[in-house]
């Protein structure tokens, strides 16, 4: 059969009522989990699966990719309101989002935010339709060395995201590789950093110390200065982005759903490393005509969720075509394939045509959804930050002691947030940016595991890890993303030594 043909076959499997309805109810699921601090796509497609078993394979998909979809883009609201991402992977929203709220226009980064995510999810449902086989063959290739150079390269956009200082940018990248060593040693299996703490020896969860930092640490800071002070009024009249808004952010979030796409086919890359990536080369290349990236620019928004977004269709590629998840939540989904007796993998498109392209047709519908949600509610969202300061930083704490425990169900992960969001406050005064701190926790261990991997596969030799082509192509973009900020940083100085004439 055609693709066009298998197409049809698949939109006819999901314009029926039931699965139309699993998918409401997966992106309204979706986007309320997203948007609590904590409670991350994984967790509730992880509580929610098996809800699925005793569904038809293409409805039970239906409701898991809603949600998959929901958590992901919900994840930007608070990030945009409050400063505090609600899954790992909006932490890049916060740059340009939550300057945009301060200054009363959360309603228009919310809206701009649904968008890029809306462009994101449909680039990367293209792809995945037409690419899958390409794309998934390229990201067989990456081994362990591919994969630390793909880590290191995200590190580099700590020089991206340092501010004014570079040093202290590194420092605070520093930090959070070093929170990262805190556990058992990936290759060996001992104890690291634990000093007899029993808790210690499954690691620092990271999403405990992200809340802390963004969600407590900010809190603190809005104690400290006055309440009332910082409430600001958000507009909300206009929910539906403006044309110029819309033609402005087109060509970025385009781009940013490329690149979000063949990250997201990489395995274990994710939404993370995406929404960075995209960021990072957004503030690279995008000529600033308002805010400078960070202070309210709506090309960071609209990057960082389109890379994100864009993942997820991305991570999809090389689970069906493979059998390899792209990330933790399409692990989930493979096994909720096989439940109903089901193996994703090259023999998939043969053995169940309808399935996978009823996955590709759902999936655009899921994002057709999300756009017509987040425009209709950003007016009701926005206005979250118009309750009294002494009513809502309560409750938002609470909810970030909730969203700790809830990780993994214990007391301990409470603790580390509490004792993050500390740090973060400490940090923040004394001008130590928090977005490095961020990178080298969720960057740092991939960076670690894959490089001593990939010596012990090659005997300890340096030149054969670094010389693979793939590696070796990606280190030189990251030599890049490193050196061309010092460059425009001291742009003057080196003209003025090529030209000491001048």
């Amino acid at each position: 059969m055609s693709i066009i043909g298998n197409i049809v076959q698949g939109a006819t499997l999901v314009f029926q009522p039931f699965a139309l309805t699993l998918i409401f109810v997966g992106v309204i699921v979706g986007i309320t989990m997203g948007s609590l601090p904590g409670m991350t796509a994984t967790m509730t497609v992880a509580v929610l699966v098996s809800f699925t078993f005793g569904m038809q394979p293409v409805e039970g998909m239906m409701l898991l990719l809603g949600i998959y979809g929901g958590a992901l883009y919900a994840g930007s609201i608070p990030a945009i309101l409050i400063r505090t991402p609600g899954t790992p992977s909006a932490a890049a929203t916060v740059f340009d989002g939550f300057p945009l709220s301060e200054r009363g226009q959360a309603g228009r980064a919310i809206s701009i935010a649904t968008v890029a995510s809306f462009v994101g999810g449909a680039v990367s449902v293209v792809f995945l339709a037409l690419f899958s086989p390409q794309i998934a063959a390229i990201a067989l290739e990456f081994g362990s060395s591919e994969y630390f150079a793909l880590a290191f390269f995200g590190l580099t956009i700590i020089a991206s995201v340092s501010g004014d200082s570079l040093i202290k940018g590194f420092i605070s990248g520093l930090l959070g590789m070093l929170l990262a060593t805190v556990g058992l040693d990936p290759m060996l299996g001992f104890p690291r950093f634990s000093f007899g703490v029993e808790m210690l020896t499954s690691g620092i969860e990271f999403i405990a110390v992200m809340i802390g930092l963004f969600g407590i640490a900010e809190g603190l800071n809005r104690y400290q200065n006055g309440l009332d002070e910082t409430s600001i009024e958000q507009n909300v009249s206009g929910v539906i982005p403006s044309v110029r808004d819309i033609r402005n952010i087109s060509g970025v979030a385009v781009g940013s759903s490329v690149v979000g796409s063949f990250i997201g086919a990489i395995p274990g890359a994710g939404g993370d490393i995406a929404s960075f990536v995209t960021y990072n080369e957004a503030k690279r290349w995008v000529e600033e005509k308002g805010p400078s990236f960070g202070d309210g620019n709506v090309h960071g928004v609209a990057a960082a969720e389109s890379g994100n977004n864009a993942s997820t269709g991305g991570a999809l590629i090389p689970t069906l075509t493979l059998g390899i998840p792209g990330d933790s939540v399409t692990a989930i989904l493979i096994g909720a394939l096989m439940v109903h007796g089901i193996r994703p993998g090259p023999g998939l498109f043969q053995d169940e045509p309808a399935l996978v392209y009823a996955i590709f047709v759902g999936f655009f519908v899921v994002y057709i959804f999300i756009l017509v949600f987040g425009l209709v509610g950003a007016q009701y969202w926005a206005r979250l930050i118009d309750f009294p300061s002494r009513y809502l930083w309560p409750v938002i704490f609470l909810l970030c002691v909730i969203g700790a425990y809830a990780l993994r169900g214990n007391v301990f992960d409470v603790w580390v947030m509490l004792g993050a969001g500390v740090l973060g406050y400490a940090m923040r005064a004394d001008n130590y940016p928090l977005a490095p701190m961020v990178l080298g926790l969720i960057l740092g261990p991939i960076a670690e595991s894959n490089l001593r991997r990939a010596l012990a596969i090659s005997d300890g030799s340096v030149v054969a890890v670094f010389t693979k082509p793939f590696t070796l192509f990606i280190l030189l973009l990251a030599l890049i993303s490193l050196l061309l900020p010092v460059v425009r940083n001291n742009a003057d100085h080196i003209r003025s030594l090529l030209r000491p004439d001048d």
